[in-house]
């Protein structure tokens, strides 16, 4: 009996030193994981090289554990609920988790690779869970609701106030409302929504690289510019095939449709691209964008919304679905009539050149462009060695110099996560100030999502004691890449995401807020696009254009005939580029004011949006919806509308540097001050109204257009 008792105790005694052992094992694991450890690095910046795939998902799950205890430690004070035991304590808890995954998920935009994007699908749905396990506890909404109700009893700030309209908003839009018996119900759909939409842009970055079109006849190649064909031959090189290789990235793609004379070729391009993610197979996105659009509508009716539109836009300057329909109509009906200028202009022009087809979609931008060309006498070899990629990128950063005093110094000690990303130190020199660390990411690749995007690996913030924590901020673009004849010159388009991107960057890189969920770019949808689409308004402004646009291989500045030819051509095709934008913008709003679960085809929904904003027939199996991944994959479902809405705000905005001087400083400090510093603080149309002095009107886009005198 002895000896058995004794081998007992053995055993355990074993088993909890093995227990212990494998603790400390894993605590030593920890300690040594880069992305829990303590960066010593310049300004704090991620340690890129140090940092590998598997240390993710450990760091994730202690990140988490961590952040779980910070809630439990909030919910459980013994204190009465106050604006700072509450809702500064929740603005601060997860900072840890909060720093693991926007590094994680920013890569797995910009930078990806299978294992990647399957650790997306099982972390996300942990992030979920521990978002819904904030918002459905029952004990700390209390504690909120309590503070919420005080307010005004409060010594609050204006941006203490917002950050306690926002947290309680926050809380009752997920589900802090809802009955018990719904509840599971709210945390199950909103844990599969989050796998549903990184499935949707997995399957959209696959079909985007699956395809590739190999032209081995030099004739095919016949009206395309030479440096489309220099950059066809080194991909086609380097996929070691003998000929051109053409492919889906927008660098590729847009001069194949825009020059090739080969029509054959151009629709098997222009089908290929129109139809990703819709080819009925592993890759393909109808039953996941219909799934999103059912889970949406169902989080929205259990939160006591009509429509998942209603739910987003409650959170808007729009507000309502109501407004936002009456924008798109009444901007459509303006636009229209232009647009259909525009279609029988290059129709005609077409037909008067020996084309004896009908106009197709993938004939529309090749005329398009020939009937541009001699108008204005504008193609891209004319412009392209005026806008070459470092020339452009020191050019707007002395506009930003001169409109902000901000300096960009690079800096090459910086650890970067790809060897094309440029790493810069941003300063505001009239104050002898670090503002942010800036990574700037021009060229495709297969590892990058398409499209051009600005983000933060680290947003600005105080702490609580006041010290300034400085952002992190990414720019991705997917721009034409540098050749071994050419170095990177930048189509007019081009230059213009530039500037936009850039424009999304300062309201990040400016931002002087005392919460990060406040700061930079957390602002509504339908204002986020003001700092982004205003810099656009520069792209044709002389004064701008001499700081920096010389002939890469002369020297000359670009004349004058050339640039009053690009303000000319603004307006070309204004009204189709507008009813373009539309047709997105009701694509975007049909799914999402569906008010009953939709089990009919996606066809029918484009269809149905085409009725209103097409002017040409669509074509079977090319539908925007299966790729269009700002609404089904990103930020911007029941917003796209407000690339649109914020063309009014710039348009009118940028009146206002027109009526003083492009460089006033007057009106930049203005600009700065108002909106680009103050992120979220404040409702955005009193920030506006603080700039301008008055609510925004259309009339300054659509004069820009032409639509009126």
């Amino acid at each position: 009996m002895i000896k058995k008792l004794s081998i007992v105790v053995l055993i355990l005694t074993n088993q909890m030193i093995m227990a212990q052992n494998n603790e400390a094992k894993m605590k030593n694991e920890l300690a040594q994981n880069p992305l829990i450890a303590q960066w010593n690095t310049p300004f704090d910046t991620p340690p890129f090289a140090s940092i590998k795939t598997e240390h993710y998902k450990p760091a994730i799950n202690y990140a988490l554990s961590e952040a779980k205890q910070e809630i439990e430690a909030i919910s459980e004070c013994k204190d009465d609920p106050s604006f700072e035991n509450t809702i500064v304590a929740l603005e601060n808890a997860g900072k840890l988790l909060g720093k693991i995954t926007s590094l994680f998920f920013n890569l797995n935009e910009s930078n990806t690779d299978e294992t990647m994007q399957e650790l997306a699908m099982e972390i996300s749905p942990l992030l979920t869970k521990h978002s819904n396990d904030i918002y459905l506890n029952q004990v700390l909404f209390s504690r909120v609701q309590k503070v919420y109700l005080q307010q005004d009893d409060l010594p609050l700030t204006a941006e203490d106030r917002m950050l306690l309209e926002r947290t309680y908003k926050a809380f009752v839009q997920s589900g802090a409302l809802i009955d018990a018996k719904h509840r599971e119900e709210f945390r199950k759909v909103s844990e599969e929504l989050a796998i549903l939409t990184l499935r949707f842009n997995q399957n959209v970055l696959a079909d985007n690289n699956s395809y590739s079109l190999l032209i081995k006849d030099k004739k095919d190649l016949k009206g395309l510019p030479k440096y489309a064909i220099e950059a066809a031959a080194e991909l086609a090189k380097s996929k070691k095939e003998k000929g051109w290789v053409f492919t889906l990235d927008a660098p590729s793609y847009i001069p194949f449709i825009t020059y090739a004379e080969n029509r054959n070729l151009r629709e098997q391009i222009w089908r290929a691209y129109n139809s990703k993610a819709n080819h009925n197979d592993t890759n393909d996105n109808k039953e996941v964008l219909i799934q999103i659009a059912n889970s949406r509508l169902r989080l929205a009716q259990l939160l006591g919304y009509e429509n998942f539109a209603a739910y987003r836009l409650d959170n808007t300057m729009a507000q309502n679905v109501e407004t936002v329909n009456e924008f798109i109509e009444d901007l459509l009906q303006a636009s229209l009539p232009f647009a259909k200028k525009d279609l029988k202009q290059v129709s005609d022009y077409a037909n008067a050149n020996g084309f004896d087809s009908n106009l197709q979609r993938w004939d529309f931008s090749y005329w398009s462009e020939k009937l541009k060309n001699e108008k204005y006498a504008i193609n891209p070899e004319l412009i392209k060695p005026y806008f070459r990629l470092e020339s452009v990128k020191q050019g707007i950063f002395a506009l930003a110099q001169r409109l902000y005093d901000l300096e960009f110094r690079e800096n090459t000690t910086i650890e970067k996560y790809h060897p094309d990303v440029m790493v810069y130190e941003v300063w505001d020199t009239k104050n002898d100030k670090f503002m942010a660390v800036l990574y700037m990411d021009f060229f495709p690749r297969a590892s990058k999502r398409s499209g051009a995007w600005m983000t933060s690996f680290r947003e600005q913030r105080k702490d609580l004691d006041k010290t300034d924590v400085r952002p992190l901020i990414q720019m991705v673009c997917n721009f034409t890449k540098p050749t071994s004849k050419e170095p990177s010159l930048l189509t007019f388009e081009e230059f213009n995401t530039f500037l936009h991107e850039f424009g999304h960057c300062l309201h990040g890189i400016l931002s002087d807020c005392s919460y990060e969920s406040l700061s930079g770019t957390n602002v509504y949808h339908d204002f986020v696009e003001l700092p982004s689409q205003i810099m656009e308004n520069f792209a044709t402004e002389r004064a701008f254009l001499d700081m920096f646009a010389t002939h890469y291989k002369s020297g000359e500045k670009i004349p004058q005939e050339l640039i009053d030819k690009l303000i000319a051509s603004e307006r070309y095709l204004a009204g189709w580029l507008s009813i373009r934008q539309l047709f997105f913008g009701i694509i975007d709003m049909n799914w999402h004011t569906i008010t009953k679960a939709y089990s009919g085809s996606v066809e029918a929904i484009e269809r149905n949006a085409s009725l209103k904003a097409e002017l040409m027939p669509m074509i079977d199996s090319c539908m925007m919806s299966p790729q269009f991944s700002h609404i089904f994959g990103g930020g911007y479902a029941a917003g796209y509308y407000g690339y649109k809405w914020a063309e009014v705000l710039d348009a009118d905005a940028f009146s206002v540097f027109k009526a003083k001087g492009i460089f006033n400083r007057e009106v930049a400090d203005s600009f700065r001050k108002n909106i680009l510093s103050k992120g979220g603080k404040k409702d955005p149309m009193q920030l506006y109204k603080a700039f301008r002095g008055q609510p925004p009107t259309k009339d300054a886009l659509l004069r820009r257009c032409g639509f009126i005198d």
